[in-house]
Parts: C-alpha cells; sequence; structure tokens
C-alpha cells in the first residue's frame, strides 16, 4: 500500500506548482522511482574504499622503496654526476672500439628485426582467426606465440650466451625469438581486422588461397608490417644495448667495460652517441612510412 501511494504521488506531481508544495512523500517516491538520479550509497562505498585503498598501497610502496633517499643529499651522486660531466683525456677514448660496438649494435637490432619480421609474416597467418579455421592449430600456434613473447628479451639474451657464447649471435638470436612472438601477434591482429569485401571481390574471380592472400589480404596489411617493423628496429636498437650488458654483444659490452673501470664520462659519451643513432633511425622510419606508406608520422 506504502509503494502504491507512493506511486500516485509521483503521478500526482505534475500537479505541484511551487517547491512549498513538495513534501517528504513526494521526494520518497521520487527515490524509489529514480534511485541512480540520488546516488547509490553502495556504489559510493565501493568507489570510496576501491580509491583508499589504492592510495593506502601507494603510500606504501613508497615507504617500502624508501623514496625519501632521493631527496637527501649524496655526496656520491653529485660527486658521479661531476665526473660524468667532466671529459678528460678524450684523445685516448679508444673511438675504434666505442664505433664498432655502435655499428655491431645497429647490426644485431637490424638483422633480428628483420629476420623475425620475415618469420612473422608467415606465422602470424597462421594465427588469425579469419586464415586458419582449425582451431587447435591456432590455438596451438599461438600458445607457442605466448612462450616467445612472455619470456623477456634479456632472459633469451642469457639463455643464448650460454648455449653460443658471448658475442653478437646470442644478441640477434635473443631479438629474433623474442620479436617473433610480438610481431606475429600484432601481424595475426591486422589480418583479423582487414576488410572481408576486398578478399571476397578476389575470391569471387576463382582465385586459390594463395592467390586471395597474396591480391586480397597482403595488400592491406603490408603497410601495417611495414610500420610495426620499423618501430620495432628501432626499439631493438635501445635494446641491444642492454643486450650487450649481459654479454650479448655490442656497445653494451663497452659500456659495462667502462663502468667496471670508473670512466664514466666515456659511458656518457657512448649513450649520447646511442641517443644520436636511434634518432637518426626513427628519422629514417619516418621517411620510409611516408614514402611507402603515405604517414605523416609524429
Amino acid at each position: 500500500m506504502a509503494v502504491a501511494s507512493q506511486h500516485a504521488a509521483v503521478r500526482n506531481a505534475a500537479t505541484i506548482r511551487s517547491l512549498s508544495d513538495v513534501s517528504a512523500t513526494h521526494i520518497k517516491a521520487a527515490r524509489v522511482e529514480n534511485p541512480e538520479a540520488f546516488g547509490n550509497a553502495k556504489r559510493t562505498i565501493i568507489v570510496f574504499a576501491t580509491w583508499a585503498s589504492v592510495f593506502i598501497y601507494l603510500g606504501f610502496a613508497f615507504w617500502y622503496f624508501d623514496f625519501a633517499r632521493m631527496f637527501a643529499p649524496s655526496d656520491n651522486a653529485q660527486r658521479l654526476l661531476a665526473v660524468m660531466f667532466r671529459w678528460e683525456d678524450m684523445a685516448n677514448w679508444q673511438y675504434a672500439n666505442i664505433y664498432r660496438g655502435i655499428a655491431e649494435t645497429l647490426a644485431m637490432a637490424f638483422l633480428g628485426t628483420f629476420l623475425a619480421s620475415l618469420v612473422a609474416l608467415i606465422v602470424g597467418f597462421l594465427a588469425a582467426r579469419n586464415v586458419v579455421r582449425f582451431p587447435l592449430f591456432r590455438h596451438t600456434v599461438r600458445r607457442i606465440l605466448d612462450v616467445f613473447r612472455g619470456v623477456d628479451q634479456l632472459v633469451w639474451a642469457l639463455v643464448f650466451v650460454r648455449a653460443v657464447g658471448l658475442g653478437p649471435l646470442a644478441g640477434v638470436l635473443a631479438i629474433f625469438i623474442s620479436d617473433i612472438g610480438t610481431l606475429s601477434k600484432l601481424y595475426s591482429e591486422a589480418i583479423e581486422n582487414i576488410d572481408r569485401k576486398q578478399v571476397e571481390g578476389v575470391k569471387a574471380t576463382g582465385a586459390g588461397p594463395v592467390r586471395t592472400i597474396r591480391f586480397g589480404i597482403l595488400p592491406q596489411v603490408l603497410p601495417v608490417f611495414l610500420s610495426q617493423s620499423l618501430y620495432f628496429l628501432e626499439s631493438n636498437t635501445r635494446s641491444a644495448t642492454i643486450l650487450g650488458i649481459v654479454g650479448a654483444g655490442g656497445i653494451g659490452m663497452i659500456i659495462i667495460e667502462r663502468f667496471r673501470a670508473t670512466l664514466y664520462d666515456q659511458v656518457v659519451f657512448v649513450v649520447i652517441n646511442v641517443l644520436v643513432l636511434v634518432a637518426v633511425i626513427d628519422w629514417i622510419s619516418k621517411k620510409i612510412r611516408m614514402q611507402f606508406i603515405g604517414e605523416t608520422g609524429h
């Protein structure tokens, strides 16, 4: 009876001429009819509890990692910064070794990315839902890619250093295996998002599976493949620097040698050269994308 009377009050709301005509019964009935308009206490509590948990966790993380030390004066940090930017005895810095290491790093990144892109071009089709109709086979391929992608490139480098020894070959293999997993996934997703009309049009001409892929799918996805591979080349140039630190060749080995010898000024010099190299690769990649894809870049 009470609910019925509340509904009746709502139906009579049109008779309200001014605020003085609004009674507690009207408000109660309106709350029943439109609970979301007056706020949901349970939802408010959940939101508040979620934000409170986030802030408590952040506070604990700052306390656990002792972030206050970042703002404490440190003689070691000041001394390190001073040494890094006071370059001395530059005539004896063995520039040939440094630039040979940078060239080796670039070669590692290029070869690893290039080989991974070639393999991913095939594996991406095998992992695409709209190309391979056998779920068991497709899911098997995807799980193998998960393994390649799930293990960090640095771990792969440690594995291959143990398997093939110190040197750039271990770095190339680490980039190759890791990028197969990632690029194949990206390629398969690009294939799954193509326009089906073009594929159906090619099939309507009587084309077989190979010609359908060649003329129906590849023209749509190749620009995406190229753009992603170029980005990975740039990213792998930076990663190859780290791989060298664990013995996988390249400029990373020179950086870790200089660190151990406390030649921090030379470390800064090498890092600046790597940054310039990455910037040049980014610029060249942008030009290539504009030439072949028409992308304006960023």
